[in-house]
This record gives C-alpha cells, sequence and structure tokens, in this order.
C-alpha cells in the first residue's frame, strides 16, 4: 500500500511525440516531483496510457489533475489513489551470492515467488514483481547480503472491476 501522501494517476494520452515531455515538464515547472512514471500503449496503438506516482496533498494533486486536463494530447485523468486498484511494479536485483549465502537467497527466490534470471560467478539476478510491500520486504532482506544494483519498471496500476 502506498503512503497516505502518494497519489497514483493513470493518464490516457494520445500517443504521438512530446507528449511525455508536456506532462514531465507540468510537474517540474511547478516544482513537484515524479517519483515513478511508467508508459506503454494500450490495446488501441493510438493511445498510450502514462501511470505517474507523485507526493502531495489532496489539493495539489486536484491541482495536477486539473493542469493535465488542460494539455492537448491528454485524453483522460484518473486518479487511482482512494480507490480499489491492482498495482504492480517489477525490480531486478542484482545481489552478492557468496558460497555461504547460496542456500538462503534461493530460499528468498522460493518464497517471495521470484525468479533467479541471470547467475554469474559472485553474483545471482533476481526478478521480482509485485506491490511496494513486497518488494521493500525482499529488499530489506537482501540488503545485508549484499545488493550491487537494483532496476525498477515504476508502478502500473488498473482499477478493479467491481465483483
Amino acid at each position: 500500500m502506498l503512503d497516505a501522501d502518494k497519489h497514483v494517476l493513470s493518464i490516457l494520452v494520445e500517443n504521438q511525440p512530446g507528449v511525455l515531455s508536456r506532462i514531465s515538464g507540468l510537474f517540474s515547472g511547478r516544482g513537484f516531483n515524479i517519483e515513478s512514471l511508467c508508459v506503454a500503449v494500450t490495446t488501441d496503438p493510438t493511445v498510450s496510457r502514462v501511470t505517474l506516482v507523485t507526493k502531495a496533498d489532496q489539493t495539489i494533486v486536484e491541482q495536477i489533475k486539473k493542469q493535465l486536463n488542460k494539455l492537448i494530447n491528454v485524453i483522460k485523468v484518473h486518479e487511482l489513489t482512494g480507490s480499489e486498484f491492482v498495482e504492480r511494479e517489477m525490480v531486478l536485483i542484482k545481489v552478492l551470492a557468496k558460497p555461504e549465502y547460496r542456500a538462503e537467497i534461493l530460499r528468498m527466490v522460493d518464497i517471495f515467488r521470484c525468479k533467479v534470471v541471470d547467475v554469474g560467478a559472485e553474483h545471482y539476478t533476481i526478478e521480482v514483481t509485485g506491490d511496494e510491500g513486497k518488494l521493500q520486504a525482499i529488499l530489506s532482506l537482501l540488503k545485508p547480503i549484499g545488493i550491487k544494483e537494483i532496476a525498477r519498471t515504476g508502478v502500473i496500476a488498473l482499477f478493479r472491476e467491481p465483483k
């Protein structure tokens, strides 16, 4: 689950050059930080979904949404925070794999339902997919063993359908 002041925005935009630049410019021009950003085409090749996480109070988020809606290539802005939604992020973790820690690392991979996607003489690269809580949990367990590098995708999210 996200912090109380973190907000997930799902923005449908025209799949055109410069759209992402205008969105990021809106944030930087007003001094707002983008915590996470993920962009990809939807089922319609002319439309992309921008999933953006920012940290701000609700008043500022309302202001951001109004400004986003004014951008010419923005089709629709949804705030997922406060609603039922599914959220995932992927992280690749390159961890030191000294012989005395290999079995322990593999147990963690099993417990967290991750995958070892690369093995080197002195490292494992692990792929983890989940919500922020799951990612933070495995990172905190692997940190004492020795994390060499991480790469994160950023949050992707969709509204849950009513049951």
